[in-house]
Order: structure tokens, then sequence, then C-alpha cells
């Protein structure tokens, strides 16, 4: 207030009357406030656009997995803790829980029915142990996301609720940018990046960077935080793979032939007969 008077003061000494002082302030708010709902709105967009694609990036494992009709050794895993991600995020979004977050339902409402496409392709394909093991954490995904859900409806309101949703939605958000984390491990440990494909973690850079940009621009902690977070891990996917690119495809040994564990695919061990020395393990 001191300073609108002293202002007030300035103005009236070089003959400017208070409506044009007032008509400048409020135009300068006016534009502000402009400004930042603008840069709120484009990362929102670009978020979604860059969300749509971290989505759509499993098409490709999912079509070698109906080619092959085998999961091989993938893990359905990260598909079924993203599906709760994204159901979490979508209730989070809707106007009776956080108002003016309707395009943060939209998009994860969209990663919800792809992530639950890929989990019933898993199931389909997979061995009989992986797909009750799939179905056992399904379950437990569908009982966490029904709990929430109903909590928050029926014995929550107003800010609580939204405070209860989007405290559980960014604790599996994290969960969700924190999957890559073992492959980064073995990124460092062979010196390839052979199984960290370059889009992929383009992608969740862009995306979490978007989202975490949004959130703090218009104030929800609930999206910056997780966001923040897989922003920070994609930048550093990034530095890894700049660092080990010209190493792709070649898997660093160890002290002796044979010792690099890949931890990402482990395959079944097979017995073959040998005439020389017996059974053999490969």
């Amino acid at each position: 207030m001191a300073i609108i008077k002293i202002l007030h003061t300035l103005f009236g000494i070089f003959g400017m009357s208070s409506h044009f002082y007032f008509s400048l302030y409020f135009s300068w708010i006016y534009i502000m406030v402009s400004f930042f709902m603008t840069c709120s709105y484009l990362f929102l967009g670009i978020g979604n656009i860059t969300g749509l694609f971290l989505f759509l990036a499993p098409m490709i494992t999912f079509k070698r997995v109906i080619m092959h009709k085998s999961t091989e050794q993938f893990s359905g895993i990260p598909y079924v803790m993203t599906l709760l991600n994204c159901l979490l995020s979508t209730w989070y979004g809707l106007p009776f829980v956080s108002p003016n977050n309707m395009l943060v339902s939209i998009i994860n409402g969209t990663g919800a029915g792809l992530e639950a496409f890929y989990v019933l392709v898993f199931l389909i394909f997979a061995p009989k142990k992986e797909k009750a093991k799939i179905s056992g954490i399904l379950c437990v995904v569908l009982s966490i996301f029904s709990t929430v859900a109903l909590v928050s409806m029926l014995a929550l309101h107003g800010n609580k609720r939204k405070v209860f949703s989007g405290f559980a939605a960014a604790i599996f958000s994290i969960i969700m940018y924190g999957s890559p984390l073992s492959i980064m491990r073995l990124v460092i440990k062979t010196k390839s990046v052979e199984y960290m494909p370059f889009f992929l973690s383009l992608f969740v850079f862009l995306c979490g960077t978007s989202w975490f940009v949004y959130g703090l621009l218009g104030k929800d902690p609930f999206i910056a935080v997780p966001n923040g977070v897989g922003s920070f891990l994609g930048t550093a996917q990034l530095i890894l793979y700049a660092i080990y690119r010209e190493n792709k495809g070649q898997i660093k040994k160890g002290e002796e032939d044979g010792r690099v564990e890949m931890e990402l695919e482990k395959p079944y061990e097979k017995e073959i007969p040998n005439t020389q020395s017996g059974d053999a393990k490969v």
C-alpha cells in the first residue's frame, strides 16, 4: 500500500489523474495474469502431447508380444503400476475433486485405457505363473484405486478430498517415474544404452518438465512434485545416453567372459546334453 501511495503522489506531481493511474495499474495486472495463464495452457498442451507419446511408447513392445504370441522375459509390473497412476491422476483431475484440472483427467484417462490394453495383452500371452502374479497385482491395484475413490467421495469434502486424492496420485506418479532406476543402474554397470531407448527417455524428460512447470504455475504441489522428480530422472537418463551412446549394442564384459548379469531380462536355464562331460547348463 505504501508503494501505491508513493506512485500516486508521483503521478499527481506529473499531472496524471488517479483514474489514469489505476487504469495503468490494473492493465499491468491483467497483462501479467494473461501471460501466466497463457504459459500455463502452453505447458499443459505440451504435457498432454508428450504424455500421450509416453503412454504410446510400449506399443512397439506389445506388437512384438502379439507377433511372437509370448511375453518372453518382459515384466508386466510396470504397466500395472502405470495403470494405477493413470487411474488416480484421472480421479484427481475431475472437477469435483480438483477444479480446473480437467485436461489432467483427459490425458490420464487416455493413458489408463492404453495401459489397460497392455495389461490385457500381457495376461493373454503370459505363462501361467506370470499370469497369476500379474492378476494378483492387478486386483491389488484396483482395490487401491477403489479405496481412494470411495474414501474421498464418502468421507472427505472440499480441500481435504483434493489433498487426499492428490497425495495418493503423487505417490504413485513418483513410483512410475522411478521405475527406470534399475535400467539406469544397468546402463552404468554395462556402459551400454542397449536397454534404454532414447525416445522413451526423451518423452519422460519432456512430459515431466511440462507438467512440472504447469504445476508450478498453477501452484499445485501434487502435480509439480512428482513431475519434478520425473523431469530430474529424465534428465539423468539423457545424460547417461549422451555418455554411453557410442556403446549401443555393445555390452561391456566383466573381468571374465560371461560375467555381466542382465538384470532386466534373465533367460531361463536350459539343460542340454553334452556327450563328453554329461549335462551342462546354458
